[in-house]
């Protein structure tokens, strides 16, 4: 019985001096996990984890929420670009969904940009999911009136008004291979959202 009693005081004094070092040690071993895991991004009140090969850089505008830098596919030469955004009054799903098929010309060889819209859940929310090919016009700044045109390239856009009457959206952007390579991972991140 000694014995017993000694067991649980050694038990109970090791872990009430030991609490403390454990729970940081994992804290930190959590958010080191959660690092090489992704990054946790958070968008109109909802949440969902980056794959972890999608690197984060700071904004390149101050309207963009956040930005993510992804590996361009073999044999492209530029890397594909998400960009997150999330405004009070953002001109309405409509509005915006023109201006997103504005940003295109049509493909050599077409004779209008290529454009698919579906319905989808963001969370709670309605969402519409638009799929853009052709030539982006790669403006330095959303107003500039000339551009650098990037032929081949794809855009997946979704797009949401919160019941506040706030918009929110995001893009995944780049040469159409390397959108491809991402888009099962881009569709998965966005069906995350909680």
């Amino acid at each position: 019985m000694r014995s017993l009693l000694a067991a649980v005081g050694v038990a109970l004094l090791t872990a009430l001096t030991g609490a403390c070092t454990t729970a940081e040690d994992s804290k930190v071993s959590t958010t080191a996990e959660a690092a090489d895991k992704g990054t946790v991004v958070e968008w109109a009140g909802l949440k969902s984890t980056t794959p972890a090969d999608w690197k984060e850089e700071t904004p390149s505008s101050k309207f963009r929420q956040g930005q993510f830098r992804l590996p361009k596919a073999e044999g492209d030469k530029d890397d594909a670009e998400i960009a997150i955004f999330f405004s009070p009054g953002g001109g309405g799903v409509e509005a915006n969904l023109k201006r997103q098929t504005a940003a295109f010309q049509p493909a050599d060889g077409k004779d209008k940009v290529g454009e698919k819209q579906d319905k989808i859940k963001v969370g709670p929310n309605d969402a519409v999911y638009q799929e853009v090919t052709g030539t982006f016009i790669k403006k330095p700044f959303p107003m500039a009136e000339k551009g650098t045109p990037m032929p081949g390239y794809k855009q997946l856009y979704v797009i949401f008004e919160t019941k506040d009457g706030a918009v929110a959206s995001l893009w995944l952007r780049g040469p159409e291979k390397t959108v491809e390579k991402h888009k099962k991972a881009f569709d998965e991140w966005v069906k995350n959202f909680k």
